[in-house]
């Protein structure tokens, strides 16, 4: 960017750790582990275009609409989205595209990659792209996958590294490449439908999970909207900075019978563990998980915006991406209201300055967050907190959500876990005047801004907006959320059912110490 790093008013200087050491630090490690020049790769032609094929021609029923409209179906439970996938992976008849930033190794994540595996072995082409930054430990899985002649896995911009103290060492020595990531999260079946979103694949995005379950958005498009969810794929996997996971993770030293996983893999894919219920893996159910989210599809004018990977690594990331530029016009067109959804909100001055305009226009701007108490990472949580006073003198309203909402029952459909698992935040979506919505991998917060690559699905339709804004508006409510604010003396305060605090509520001191503490340091930029 650089982000403004400037004090925000009523925090107190930055220490001599935070200033010198750091840095001192990254300049010893510089050269400790070599860099990765760029993939030396066959990138193969870039797709495109149609084949024929039974999901074809239900995405052409579907799509029906008007001049330049798609269809669109907002998945916001975890299960929906997770039956949606499997769905559209049974469908296939040509090619599979998955972009994600995370792809676990637990059962959702096994039950997908082993249906995957089993489309590729009746003639689905799959590629697949992973970020790099949670790769480590799992690549047994994707190289199990990657010995069928008909998957490809590459991964974006490796740290040469591969586990160990050497991959955080390669991380320092190269930190500027390696702080650049692929934040996009696409899943394209036959160039005919799309998912687009905020969800990574692993059980806590598909509520799946027994102790934690994040409140997640994403969108099944079906249309011309589709077209750019490829070209962003198609984008990214020909990066200089997109390796093939052979030259990665060779087999011959991987110390794993691959043969093995896979089989492993495919007894999953016929008789999944720890799920809750049975995907859809016939061509009956397949129809009807099909019609049920064509059913409910709204047509609309729809845009995909998305970054495009960086070229240069030494270039610095100080330029709004395409999707910042996009949110930013749309932020600086509202009349009346902007509502927003974000795990990680971080806006230092030199945002907050575009927010002066809404102020003198009385535009109301309202956003969702994380509260310390349902953030899993105190790190963000820091960040936020570092500038969270100042956001609130800029007029923003802020709510944060507790990890025990009262709507639980209603949005996480998972048995006995609202009695005694926590809730998080993890959607990225926001409403402009009620009749323009965005769903997308962006966060509002500096890395999303100058440092990742990110997509936004960008939706003008009153009736969407509405549904979503309704949403947003009962996460907010006092016993979904506490309401941030700042009393006559300049101090916090968390407004709820329960009361106010004059604290960050249901947390213990140590986990307020320690964002308290990371709050001095000037790394909102990197969280």
């Amino acid at each position: 960017m650089p982000a403004d790093t400037g004090q925000p008013s009523g925090k107190a200087p930055v220490g001599v750790l935070s200033r010198w050491v750091i840095p001192v630090l990254l300049v010893t490690l510089t050269g400790c582990v070599a860099g990765l020049a760029p993939a030396d790769q066959d990138s193969g032609p870039v797709i495109t275009g149609q084949a024929k094929t039974p999901l074809t021609e239900w995405a052409a029923g579907v799509a029906r609409t008007g001049p330049g409209e798609s269809a669109f179906h907002v998945l916001d439970s975890g299960r929906d989205a997770f039956l949606a996938r499997a769905a559209l992976i049974e469908a296939a008849g040509t090619r599979i595209d998955a972009q994600y930033y995370i792809w676990n190794d637990d059962p959702s994540g096994r039950y997908l990659a082993a249906r995957l595996l089993l489309a590729a072995e009746r003639g689905v082409r799959v590629r697949l792209l992973l970020d790099d930054i949670n790769v480590a430990g799992d690549e047994p899985l994707f190289a199990a996958l990657q010995q069928h002649p008909n998957i490809q896995v590459r991964i974006f911009n490796p740290a040469p590294a591969r586990d160990g103290a050497g991959r955080w060492l390669s991380f320092l020595s190269d930190f500027e490449r390696l702080n650049r990531r692929m934040h996009n999260k696409t899943f394209v079946v036959d160039g005919a439908a799309g998912i687009v979103g905020g969800r990574n694949i692993g059980d806590e995005y598909f509520d799946f999970h027994p102790e934690l379950n994040f409140l997640d958005r994403d969108v099944l498009a079906i249309g011309p909207v589709v077209g750019s969810m490829a070209n962003n794929f198609e984008a990214w996997w020909h990066s200089r900075w997109a390796y093939p996971l052979t030259q990665l993770y060779p087999e011959d030293r991987s110390g794993q019978d691959l043969a093995a996983v896979a089989q492993r893999l495919r007894q999953h894919a016929r008789k999944p563990a720890g799920l809750g219920l049975t995907p859809p893996a016939t061509s009956a159910a397949v129809s009807r998980e099909l019609a049920r989210f064509s059913g409910g599809a709204v047509s609309a004018r729809g845009q995909l915006v998305f970054d495009l990977p960086f070229g240069d690594a030494d270039q610095a990331a100080d330029t709004p991406g395409n999707t910042a530029v996009a949110l930013g016009r749309l932020a600086q067109g509202a009349q009346e209201e902007v509502l927003i959804e974000s795990a990680y909100l971080i806006l230092t001055h030199e945002q907050l300055a575009q927010f002066d305009d809404l102020q003198r226009r009385d535009v109301r701007v309202a956003a969702l967050t994380n509260s310390l108490a349902s953030n899993d990472l105190v790190t963000n949580h820091s960040g936020y907190a570092r500038w969270r006073r100042e956001m609130l003198r800029q007029g923003l309203v802020i709510h944060e959500l507790r990890p025990d909402p009262a709507n639980c029952p209603v949005w996480l459909a998972s048995g006995d876990f609202c009695t005694g698992g926590a809730v998080g935040l993890h959607s990225k979506s926001a409403v402009f005047d009620r009749k323009i919505v965005v769903i997308g991998s962006f966060n509002l917060n500096l890395r999303s801004i100058f440092l990742n690559g990110e997509t936004l699905l960008i939706i003008h339709s009153r009736e969407l907006a509405g549904r979503l804004a309704q949403d947003i508006d009962i996460a907010m409510a006092p016993a979904n959320s506490w309401q941030v604010r700042l009393d006559d003396d300049g101090e916090l305060t968390w407004r709820g059912v329960d009361g106010d605090h004059s604290s960050e509520p249901a947390v213990g001191w140590w986990r307020r110490f320690t964002s308290s503490l990371l709050a001095l340091l000037p790394i909102e930029k990197y969280l």
